[in-house]
């Protein structure tokens, strides 16, 4: 009999720590790598210089249209939004050997206008200004939190959750204790952030 009690006792803590925390996962998100940044695509409004060797008249700098186009001198219009700069150097390139002998084409972002809001750490829900921030090295939810001016008296900081995108566009949820961040120093689920992430504080149900 005091074998069962003592069972129940367990699974009783279980559900209640369960409950104590947000929606997510309780393991820490995983890290993300540099490597992201080598397949950059271009987006709109992204600033693209086309740079043709030996013929510098057919080069032009100008920024991606609303359609993810670029006009490119004798090519016309060349698709550049959701690609990298090597895939549509290349295109340019097949394009322009109708009328150039064996050209050479680069292309070269010079000015990353759209992968700012890539770049970004939203803070939602029950804090006092709900913010979009830029991503910072090595910035954690604390910072994030903080930016957004702290919870309020309504929030469930024990039942916060981080959001990050997994490689396949899905993403995971982490579950995270704001109020032991804050009110008693425990920074074992005051992770890094990275660019994209999204931390939301949920209120109270009374």
């Amino acid at each position: 009999m005091k074998i069962v009690r003592y069972a129940a006792f367990l699974l009783l803590v279980a559900i209640v720590s369960a409950c104590a925390s947000g929606s997510g996962s309780l393991t820490p998100p995983p890290e993300r790598t540099q490597a992201a940044v080598d397949d950059y695509l271009i987006g709109v409004d992204d600033i693209v210089q086309v740079t043709v060797w030996r013929n510098p008249e057919l080069g032009v700098t100008a920024p991606v249209r609303p359609d993810g186009k670029i006009s490119v001198p004798l090519v016309g219009d060349v698709v550049a939004g959701g690609r990298t700069s090597a895939a549509v150097a290349a295109d340019i390139q097949e394009k322009l050997a109708d009328f150039v002998r064996t050209p050479q084409v680069a292309v070269i972002l010079t000015e990353l206008r759209s992968h700012e809001y890539l770049s970004r750490v939203r803070v939602t829900g029950a804090v006092r200004q709900p913010v979009s921030i830029p991503y910072r090295q090595g910035m954690t939810v604390l910072d994030a939190v903080l930016a957004a001016g702290g919870t309020t008296e309504f929030a469930a900081a024990d039942r916060a959750d981080l959001y990050r995108k997994n490689g396949d566009d899905s993403s995971s949820a982490h579950a995270v204790n704001l109020d032991r961040i804050l009110n008693h120093g425990d920074l074992s689920t005051n992770y890094r952030v990275a660019p994209g992430d999204i931390i939301t504080v949920p209120e109270r149900t009374f």
